[in-house]
């Protein structure tokens, strides 16, 4: 299982999930649906305490992933498959342009 925190602007605004099946689930977290119940992160996920739950990476964290040659840059210089979309998540989107980022959950940060 690999997560991260995702942060709107600089508040905590909830966790993306990608399980073991390969299975995707972004949950809201419950002090931002309080503060923030209105600066929600697309259109398709408002601020809800419902997960939002797919097969697929949801295509608005698919659109924070760099595409053509800085796709290219930053596969090589990590490592990272193409189409591992979730570890590209993870690995290029701490310090995106625009509001939203996405910071790694260590799984030593979890276990404690």
């Amino acid at each position: 299982m690999r997560q991260g925190s995702v942060f709107y602007k600089d508040w905590f605004a909830g966790t993306i999930t990608e399980s073991d099946d390969g299975d995707y689930v972004f949950q809201y977290d419950k002090n931002y649906i309080k503060e923030h119940p209105n600066d929600f992160l697309c259109f398709t996920m408002p601020v809800s305490e419902a997960p939002f739950t797919d097969k697929r990476l949801f295509p608005f964290f698919e659109g924070l992933i760099p595409e053509g040659w800085l796709l290219d840059i930053a596969s090589k210089n990590w490592k990272i498959n193409t189409n591992d979309r979730m570890g590209l998540l993870l690995a290029c989107c701490q310090n995106c342009i625009g509001a939203v980022s996405v910071v790694p959950i260590s799984k030593s940060e979890d276990e404690q």
